[in-house]
């Protein structure tokens, strides 16, 4: 598909949409779950449900993808979909949300769904005024509330709700899906590619595929420096490098490699200090070294996030690290 065009402005559409899932078939990975979730929708039998896990596993995919599958073209008459962290407060739980709750249904399916996206944000107040509605329209409504952490997510609520891990992908199914999207969209690329991309999201399909259609933008191959360049992260070779060197001694050339980074490259110092992270658990060094050097990661880490100096306290790590 080429771009729209939108009076004199090519609009170019989103691939996370033009490859969002719209069947619990299409969904990548998290078999355990399709296959629940489609015994609940063949039966019409479905409960309040809970997903739960990182950014970019498919949760909230998997909450239309039940919408489509129950209700077909009509399922935007019956699905209410809201994002808990915009409208966090006990007034939409109480008027938008048990206004729509206790509606009927359109077609046959006996209940509507109200999707919460980012429900962990909702306040305390609301969270207990929709344990409340979801007691009181049971017959009426679905509930599919979906977040990072289930732990801020109240007892009575949990308590009704069938729960749903959604664990990160592993590298073969998003690689496998980044693939499909390459050749469908004419892009050439090579593993290397590839690699990088899952190296730099970690898993997160939805910011994979945003970052292989940034890099498509440039008219480049996909590659492992494009990606790195790209999104503005830092080779894990050359992470690996300075620590290394800092870890033999070679503070000066550790802080010159960092400096690269920093000032010539403009990366992040808190991606820095992640990819540090990432990286020392491969290092061959004592296991006693490495909860030390953790522990300092850690403490840094909170400093960089607190506002201090990048430059400053990246180069006062690596001096700690030659020390130890």
């Amino acid at each position: 598909m080429g771009p729209q065009k939108s009076v004199g402005v090519y609009m170019v559409e989103v691939w996370t949409e033009r490859y969002r899932p719209d069947t619990l078939e299409d969904i990548v990975n998290h078999e355990h779950v399709v296959q629940r979730l489609k015994a609940f929708v063949e039966d019409e039998s479905l409960p309040h449900l809970l997903f739960t896990g990182p950014a970019g596993t498919g949760k909230s995919a998997s909450a239309l993808a039940i919408t489509k599958d129950l209700f077909g073209d009509s399922w935007k008459s019956n699905v209410l979909e809201l994002n808990a962290s915009d409208t966090r407060g006990i007034d939409v739980i109480r008027n938008q949300v048990k206004s729509f709750a206790r509606s009927k249904a359109v077609d046959d399916v006996p209940f509507k769904i109200i999707i919460l996206d980012e429900a962990d944000a909702l306040t305390s107040e609301a969270q207990h005024a929709l344990r409340r509605t979801m007691e009181n329209y049971t017959e009426t409504a679905r509930f599919i509330l979906i977040c990072n952490y289930s732990s801020k997510i109240i007892d009575p609520i949990r308590s009704r709700c069938s729960i749903f891990r959604f664990p990160r992908l592993d590298k073969e199914d998003a690689s496998g899906l980044l693939e499909k999207i390459c050749e469908k969209e004419d892009v050439e690329y090579d593993d290397s590619g590839l690699d990088a991309v899952y190296s730099v999201t970690r898993g997160d399909l939805r910011k994979s595929i945003n970052l292989l259609q940034s890099v498509s933008a440039t008219g480049k191959e996909v590659t492992g420096d494009v990606v790195y360049e790209v999104s503005s992260q830092a080779k894990p070779q050359v992470i690996e490098s300075i620590l290394s060197k800092a870890l033999d001694g070679k503070f000066t050339d550790a802080r010159d490699e960092l400096q690269g980074l920093l000032l010539e490259k403009g990366i992040s110092g808190m991606d820095i200090i992640k990819e540090m992270h990432r990286q020392l658990y491969d290092l061959d060094i004592d296991e006693k070294r490495k909860v030390r050097l953790i522990e300092s990661m850690g403490e840094y880490e909170f400093r960089l996030d607190e506002g201090a100096d990048e430059q400053i306290q990246l180069e006062a790590l690596l001096a700690k690290f030659a020390s130890s």
